[in-house]
């Protein structure tokens, strides 16, 4: 498995997927191309790129200005497909966040009966929520709903990525503490109520599974 990496920091759009896709070109089954990235949007571009082209991608937040998009080879046909095909002109796309859309996960659960469906149910929730062609500007966790934003849940790729993209993951602090939660957090911010309060009353669209 060969690993490579693209570092496309202070580059301007469509620069950074032009890269990577050079890059993928000489890529085989299960070779890793990971992008190295300084914004929001260059992380939302690499992700269409790779959605567009048969590819997996995860994206994550390093830190403050540094991002990383973690392209995955599924096939030598995708890459056969994308050295093959005729130069395009790569658009740049606008920011997919659509903004005062926040999304509320009260649970780690979706519905209520049983408890693995319902498990089930939210783990495909929020993968869906990535795969939208508009973003949330804010996801807000609390009581179990604090879960899906610790070490080892099975949501917390999903939300790296969306974090990645420019979404703000919050989660409740006295949840996290209720719960034990406060040193496992691996997304996101910490909030409180007067803010969870505030970001709903000022929401121009709330989604709660």
């Amino acid at each position: 498995m060969e690993k490579k990496i693209v570092d496309a920091r202070g580059l301007a759009c469509p620069l950074p997927v032009v890269n990577a896709k050079k890059a993928a070109e000489e890529l085989h089954t299960g070779d890793v191309l990971t992008v190295l990235v300084d914004n929001e949007i260059a992380v939302q571009n690499l992700q269409k790129f790779a959605k567009q082209k048969g590819f997996s991608a995860t994206g994550e937040k390093k830190a403050e200005k540094e991002f990383e998009v973690t392209i995955n080879v599924v096939s030598d046909a995708a890459v056969q497909a994308v050295a093959e095909e005729a130069e395009e002109e790569i658009v740049c796309a606008v920011d997919s966040r659509k903004y005062g859309m926040v999304v509320v996960l009260s649970a780690n659960v979706m519905g209520t009966g049983d408890e693995k469906l319902g498990t089930s149910l939210m783990k495909a929730f929020v993968f869906a929520l990535t795969r939208q062609d508009y973003l949330p500007e804010t996801i807000l966790c609390y009581n179990t709903g604090a879960y899906l934003t610790c070490e080892g849940a099975d949501t917390l790729e999903d939300l790296k990525l969306l974090e990645a993209q420019g979404v703000t993951v919050l989660t409740c602090g006295t949840c996290l503490d209720f719960y034990g939660l406060k040193e496992k957090l691996a997304v996101g911010g910490v909030t409180n109520m007067y803010d969870i309060v505030e970001r709903m009353e000022n929401a121009a669209q709330i989604i709660k599974p």
